[in-house]
């Protein structure tokens, strides 16, 4: 791929993605992959004026290592450098970027209960600080090619045709044209006009039926409303938290929510596929899951914790958008949900809040908002997906018909 096409996705990442301020530190999350390209976002940082660039790396092989040979004990347990750690983002709030490249195979094999008894064990010591952090700090996700990747994306190819085609899908569906930060501009016009819409109807309710099986009635918080594409932080700053993004999205209203829904494309997982699967709720919660790949993961992860279980992110996609006319299975959520109509269970998004920057985190919760330590999408639309929304006002209003927008 062309240097000059890769620098401008690298500014779009620092410019539109994060909006990196001046004298404010960056921490990006990295795999292996792509060293050249992190060095590009690094110096991109640096012309935008940051302050300082941490490059956190990652390497699945060692991921499975650790597990097999820690305990869950020194797993789970968070030491004094750790909370330090945390304390200093905190303090200093960088702005995140995540560059995600792996495996979606990665860590078949692993130990998901070990690691999930550990997080378990670690994640009430390290929850005050992520609190303390949520909707200020901005963050974006992104994607570069990693070989296993693109080798399980495009299985027929020789790697570097395969890494070839994979950074292409990934430029085309993130909209790196002549001029990404105008193509991006334009494109947050587009999601913010449509979620403007459905913020006008005062939906209570959204019911999704398909041909599969799906018939789910959910419910939303009065308070709550649609958001799409960029979002501003509490210190008023835009930033758009996920390149390619597609959707509108909002969180629903915890234990409000009745009926069964199918997957209709596989879940990636801590590095391992859930596939085929259906979720059916009862007041809200998931009382009966079912996969026919990675049974015992799905279950695992919806009982990470209380709220695991529940919905925190219904989000709308239509089979147009350009991911899901480009015909590829990422097998990457960023981009899988970005091509379909998906569902989140676990911690929904404060910040979906009317006035949010005007609440705690607690009075967001209060309103309906659920708390999880896992937030994990998975993708529900298909070309017979209809979604009618319940108004307030006793009126139905049809959002899509056939797996597109309807109006």
């Amino acid at each position: 791929m062309k240097k000059t096409v890769l620098r401008k996705y690298a500014e779009l990442i620092v410019r539109c993605g994060i909006n990196v301020q001046k004298g404010q530190e960056v921490l990006i999350f990295a795999d292996l992959d792509q060293p050249e390209f992190v060095k590009m976002v690094v110096e991109e940082a640096y012309k935008a004026k940051a302050k300082k660039v941490t490059v956190e790396w990652n390497y699945q092989p060692l991921d499975k290592v650790h597990v097999r040979y820690q305990t869950v004990k020194t797993m789970g347990t968070v030491t004094d450098f750790q909370k330090a750690r945390q304390q200093h983002y905190c303090d200093t709030m960088p702005a995140r970027i995540h560059l995600i490249s792996e495996d979606p195979d990665g860590l078949k094999g692993m130990d998901m209960e070990k690691v999930a008894k550990a997080r378990k064990m670690s994640y009430p010591i390290l929850k005050p600080y992520m609190d303390r952090r949520e909707g200020v700090q901005q963050w974006c996700i992104a994607a570069v090619p990693g070989a296993a990747w693109a080798k399980k994306v495009f299985p027929g190819e020789r790697t570097s045709v395969a890494m070839e085609k994979l950074w292409q899908a990934i430029l085309s569906t993130s909209r790196v044209t002549e001029d990404p930060i105008k193509a991006w501009e334009e494109h947050n016009k587009n999601l913010h006009d449509r979620c403007a819409y459905l913020n006008s109807l005062g939906i209570a309710k959204l019911h999704y039926t398909a041909d599969n099986g799906t018939d789910l009635t959910v419910g939303m918080i009065p308070e709550a409303r649609f958001c799409g594409g960029a979002e501003t932080s509490k210190q008023n700053i835009t930033f758009n938290p996920n390149i390619p993004s597609e959707e509108c999205f909002i969180s629903p209203k915890k234990g409000v929510a009745e009926g069964i829904v199918y997957s209709t494309k596989p879940l990636s997982y801590q590095g391992q596929l859930i596939d085929n699967f259906y979720m059916r709720f009862e007041n809200g919660k998931v009382v009966e899951a079912k996969a026919q790949v990675g049974n015992e993961l799905l279950n695992t992860m919806l009982s990470m914790d209380e709220g695991a279980a529940y919905l925190g992110e219904c989000a709308l996609v239509p089979e147009s958008s350009p991911i899901a006319e480009s015909g590829i299975l990422f097998y990457n959520t960023l981009f899988d949900e970005n091509a379909s109509c998906h569902l989140a269970v676990g911690m929904g998004y404060a910040d979906t809040i009317e006035n949010y920057h005007e609440k705690t985190l607690e009075e967001c919760r209060d309103l309906g908002i659920n708390d999880s330590m896992i937030h994990e999408d998975f993708m529900i639309g298909c070309d017979t997906m209809n979604i009618d929304a319940i108004t307030r006002d006793g009126k139905t209003v049809a959002i899509f018909r056939k797996g597109n927008w309807a109006f």
